[in-house]
């Protein structure tokens, strides 16, 4: 990506070099506590629509906003300096599943509207409060075969991913998105569709956001599901000129911890972000996943301490209480500083 100032934002990255910034935490969890039913997400718009709608939590941003823009409001009450749009699944490959692909920029447009209102309630000048436009990974993978017996096949091609990734940045351009965040990466071929789409979308617009690039480790091998490990993620990655990169999601704080610090140490020039789920998932939980609020703080507090973190925040199974709790812990500590390593920075463009 250019090295062009940032249109939006701009202020943030001086903001990280002062504190650990904190994100918000699960949006997907949080919404099931509703216990929501078929007629909330069909609402009066969506009553004739032949599939079943529940779990298309994109479709709130419609039908149930209040709930949407509720969840926002507390995590912002929480202490949160960044939040995150409900548009995880609001790509055209995603709502392909429920025959609705023609909603995509819609969704994206009205969900960084909701964040956005919510953020601007809460803003101060001594603590402003961004939107992370949230990028999913699509339940496609451009890497991996559907199909055991044909290792060659593949059910999205590389130009269908942008296309669709260029969608959502315009939909969350509209709605005022002030950052991008690229999130869940299970496979780095979609991700790097995202940052091509994102490329061309500033190349376009003549906007440029900070973006944020977030993978996922999916298991004790430290490698994300395309195989790659840390190290060969980052450098796969790093020219995008991310604002910061991280892990997210699939593991708890506790098994995470290594692969943070190592990314940590490879990614010298770049801020580094974090925020994993509430521990392992536990049916018998008030919220899914095994961690209380204080399990949850008191790690990343460890994390914080050990000079990891520049953003920190929750993921599948954090509540409200989790962010509040994370937000005070790590508040007694300095963000990490930027050193530059093991590589030398990239040459401007």
């Amino acid at each position: 990506m250019t090295s062009r100032p940032y249109t939006r934002a701009a202020e943030l990255p001086e903001i990280l070099k002062q504190r650990i910034v904190v994100l918000d935490g699960a949006m997907g969890t949080m919404i099931q506590r509703y216990k929501l039913g078929e007629a909330d997400y069909r609402g009066e718009r969506f009553a004739a629509h032949g599939k079943d709608l529940k779990g298309n939590n994109e479709l709130l941003q419609f039908t149930r906003p209040d709930v949407i823009r509720e969840i926002h409001e507390g995590y912002l009450r929480a202490g949160a300096d960044l939040v995150e749009t409900n548009t995880f699944g609001a790509t055209r490959i995603a709502q392909e599943d429920y025959d609705l692909p023609e909603l995509a920029r819609e969704m994206n447009v009205e969900a960084a509207r909701i964040a956005k209102a919510a953020c601007q309630a809460f803003s101060t000048p001594e603590k402003p409060r961004f939107v992370a436009g949230a990028f999913g990974p699509t339940p496609r993978t451009a890497s991996i075969s559907p199909d055991v017996n044909d290792p060659g096949a593949r059910n999205v091609s590389f130009d269908q991913l942008r296309d669709a990734y260029y969608e959502q940045g315009q939909g969350l351009l509209e709605g005022g998105a002030d950052l991008f965040l690229v999130e869940t990466i299970f496979d780095t071929l979609n991700a790097k569709a995202a940052i091509f789409a994102i490329d061309q979308l500033f190349e376009d617009t003549g906007e440029r956001l900070p973006v944020i690039i977030s993978g996922t480790v999916t298991d004790a091998s430290g490698r994300i599901l395309s195989g790659q490990t840390v190290g060969a993620f980052w450098h796969s990655v790093r020219h995008a000129r991310p604002l910061a990169i991280g892990l997210n999601c699939a593991l708890g704080a506790a098994l995470m911890r290594p692969y943070v610090e190592e990314l940590s140490k490879l990614a010298g020039d770049t801020f580094i972000s974090c925020y994993p789920n509430a521990g392992l998932p536990n049916p018998m939980s008030d919220t899914g996943f095994d961690e209380t609020p204080e399990i949850t703080g008191g790690l990343m507090e460890d994390f914080a301490k050990a000079g990891f973190l520049n953003i920190v925040g929750g993921c599948c199974g954090t509540t409200p209480d989790h962010i509040a709790e994370i937000a005070r812990r790590v508040s007694a500590y300095r963000p990490r500083c930027r050193q530059h390593e093991m590589f030398s920075q990239l040459l401007p463009t």
